[in-house]
């Protein structure tokens, strides 16, 4: 009595499994040429850190240079978390407010998820920390549209 021939599936996954073991050999022999070492660079290697200059040229408030030369500003965002908020305030209004202190690039209110109406909190995202730390200094404890707002430095929420 013969041995019965194996399914097409059976004899797709052999198939597969040799070509496979084919390239992992055809990559071994490639990579392992004459037992060379690759070289890195120092550019692969720091990974797009600054260097001591432009770190030094931040610290003392100097603007940092572009690749192309040209100066531009080394500033660090800052996120703050605004509460007390009254629940008609809208992102624009709070935007307006804290612009008052400097550039914000991000302001949103967080709403409810069942009613859509506002939670009494919210976001802001200034441009640098030295405005950041004046708006916190200066609207903490202030009243804005009828409420004393709470505005301190945002944190991650722990889960």
């Amino acid at each position: 009595m013969a041995r019965p021939n194996y399914s097409a599936g059976k004899r797709q996954r052999e198939k597969d499994k040799a070509r496979k073991r084919q390239e992992k050999q055809q990559r071994r022999r490639n990579h392992s040429s004459a037992g060379e070492i690759p070289i890195a660079t120092v550019d692969e290697l720091q990974g797009g850190l600054s260097t001591i200059d432009e770190v030094m040229r931040g610290l003392t408030g100097e603007p940092a240079e572009g690749e192309d030369g040209e100066k531009r500003s080394n500033t660090i965002p800052s996120r703050l978390f605004i509460g007390g908020l009254n629940w008609r305030t809208n992102t624009e209004d709070l935007k307006k407010k804290l612009e008052e202190y400097g550039p914000v690039t991000d302001a949103h209110i967080v709403l409810d998820r069942d009613t859509g109406d506002s939670r009494g909190f919210g976001f802001v995202t200034m441009a640098d920390r030295k405005d950041a730390a004046q708006a916190i200094k200066k609207l903490d404890g202030q009243e804005f549209h009828g409420r004393t707002l709470v505005v301190r430095q945002a944190t991650e929420r722990g889960r």
